[in-house]
Formats: structure tokens, C-alpha cells, sequence
């Protein structure tokens, strides 16, 4: 079966993002890079691997959901489909509509747990610390980039929703030269 991958960057204090939102405090240079452009390209913004010359594999993932804020970020940079070499799902309570490509949805569970059922590649949750509080029943396995940052308040790993107790264990660690360090965590026996 698919997992819900919850791939993200994340400071020592579990904010992925400052308060306004910019993650510009986070290290984009250095030893852990090699491992973000090999083994998760996929989780990379298609304008993103066209600049850097690489294309996806699609040996990770075929499908994104993500959030509504964190969407907007690239549909205020004019990118319609940031992820447009995976299948893209947005979650979002808006009446507008979905540019080609681009599916969205308002019950990001149901969705989720509908992706899950169909053969396929893992999915890669994209942002929205809300979202991942309020997918987190679903969410299969963490990879968290811990970077060597204190932001002291922002977005939190799993929002404000109120989540309840979900185990975890850890099945990976690496840390880097850079102080980024990978920890993979895969969900405990349900």
C-alpha cells in the first residue's frame, strides 16, 4: 500500500516556517544537499529541478497534496503547477477553480485516504502545518531535515489543530557537516 510521506524541513524548535511564513533561515548550501537533490528529487518544485538541469525520477513519489498557503506561494510567483511532474492535489475550503492539473480538494482525509487505496508511488505531503496535523491519522512515515536553527515561534510541524497522540519510531538518522540532520521516523504498530 501508498504512504502518506510527510517530507519536510523543520528547525531544532519544530517550526517549518517562520511567523510570515519564509523558511530563508533554513541552510541551502552544504553536505545535505547531495542528498536532497538524489534521493528526494521528487519532492522538488518542477522550476526548481529545470534550473538545477535534473529531471525527477519518480522513484519516490507520484503525488503531492499540499496546503493552500503553501500553494499560494508558488501561484504568487506566477507557477500554476509547482509540482507539475507529480499528480497535485491542493487542500482548500476556496470555491475557485483549479488550474489544469491541479485537483482541489476539501476533505484532504478523504482524499487521502481514497490515494491510498490506488496502486501507485508513495505521496508526498507538502506543508501546511495544519494540514499535517489534520492528515496525521494518515501520515505513514516522517522525514524530517532538522536544521541547525532556533526560529522561536512561526509555523509549527503540526499546526495548531489540537492533533492527538500518534507513535512513531525511528528507523533513520544522518547527520551532516552542515548540522542538518535527517531523521526518518516510520508510524508504530496502529
Amino acid at each position: 500500500m501508498r504512504e502518506l510521506v510527510y517530507y519536510v524541513a523543520v528547525s531544532i524548535d519544530g517550526y517549518i516556517a517562520a511567523p510570515d511564513g519564509s523558511y530563508d533561515a533554513f541552510p541551502i548550501e552544504g553536505d545535505h544537499m547531495e542528498v536532497y537533490l538524489g534521493e528526494f528529487a521528487d519532492a522538488l518544485p518542477a522550476h526548481v529541478l529545470t534550473a538545477l538541469g535534473v529531471e525527477a525520477p519518480l522513484d519516490r513519489f507520484d503525488t503531492v497534496i499540499q496546503g493552500r498557503a503553501s500553494y499560494d506561494v508558488a501561484r504568487a510567483a506566477g507557477i500554476d503547477r509547482p509540482y507539475a511532474h507529480l499528480r497535485e492535489y491542493v487542500a482548500t475550503r476556496s470555491e475557485a477553480v483549479a488550474p489544469e492539473g491541479v485537483t482541489f480538494t476539501a476533505d484532504a482525509l478523504a482524499t487521502v485516504r481514497e490515494l491510498k487505496r490506488q496502486p501507485g508511488r508513495d505521496i508526498y505531503l507538502c506543508g501546511g502545518g495544519d494540514l499535517a496535523g489534520a492528515l496525521l491519522p494518515e501520515i505513514d512515515r516522517l522525514i524530517l531535515k532538522r536544521n541547525p536553527v532556533v526560529l522561536g515561534s512561526g509555523i509549527r510541524l503540526f499546526g495548531t489543530t489540537g492533533a492527538t497522540i500518534q507513535r512513531f519510531r525511528l528507523v533513520g538518522s544522518r547527520a551532516f557537516e552542515s548540522g542538518v540532520v535527517i531523521e526518518e521516523y516510520a508510524r508504530a504498530i496502529r
